[in-house]
């Protein structure tokens, strides 16, 4: 019972300590969600949001949390953010920025005989699965939306070497979907860790390192800055 209350009372501090909001000059809105790939290095003030708030001067809030996932059972903890979809709280976002659904198949399936949750998350055409039905969702609350992909292992010892194909699969599908949306983006970075270089990764080797984490801010940062010229969102249009 201690543990659990510990592991509350730490969600709680990332999700409303001084790093979960952070304001920019500009006036337009980002809200950043997902699992640790947008949460690392964020009680130290250098996680990606961080560098998009700099680069873009926008008012961000993070709530994304280590480990979260999509398929996520437990109601508390759940509701405090390790539900990626309990994370979203409906507001007038010009942008939201989100990764996630690793954790659903690393830890789901063990990245091995993943077709049934790989379908649950998204299927092949992108059309259907739990993730087009919640980015549908913020479409539909008037912000694009900026889907982040995820890193690949240096190919190094890595506890996730075996998760590629799961990794090609899903950034596929991701594609596929945004594809049928202008207002959806989808960020992939497979491309971004050259293969045997370290220093894109933590220790641990599935986690980005500070260095990633800022190159994924930037890339995001560039992808807001190609759309401002054109449709922000319905909410900058109205004036929401």
């Amino acid at each position: 019972m201690t543990r659990q209350i510990f592991a509350i009372a730490l969600l709680t501090l990332v999700l409303t300590g001084p790093q979960a909001m952070a304001q920019g000059r500009d006036g337009f809105r980002i809200l950043v969600m997902g699992d640790s790939l947008m949460a690392m290095h964020k009680l130290v003030g250098l996680s990606v949001s961080s560098t998009v708030r700099r680069m873009t001067g926008a008012q961000v809030t993070d709530r994304a949390i280590g480990g979260a996932r999509y398929f996520y059972r437990l109601p508390i903890s759940g509701a405090l953010g390790l539900n990626i979809k309990q994370q979203y709280h409906r507001g007038n976002w010009d942008w939201v920025v989100l990764n996630g659904g690793g954790n659903d198949l690393w830890l789901g399936c063990g990245c091995n005989r993943c077709e049934r949750r790989m379908n649950r998350l998204i299927s092949r055409d992108g059309r259907r699965g739990m993730i087009p039905g919640f980015l549908s969702r913020l479409r539909q609350d008037g912000a694009q939306v900026i889907y982040v992909g995820y890193l690949r292992s240096p190919g190094v010892n890595s506890p996730i070497e075996h998760c590629a194909d799961e990794g090609d699969e899903f950034d596929r599908r991701m594609a596929r979907l945004a594809a049928l949306d202008r207002g959806l983006h989808f960020m992939p970075l497979a491309d971004m860790v050259p293969h045997g270089d370290l220093s894109y990764h933590a220790l641990d080797r599935i986690h980005p390192s500070v260095k990633a984490s800022r190159h994924i801010g930037a890339r995001i940062a560039n992808v807001i800055a190609s759309q401002t010229q054109g449709t922000v969102s319905r909410n900058a249009l109205t004036g929401n």
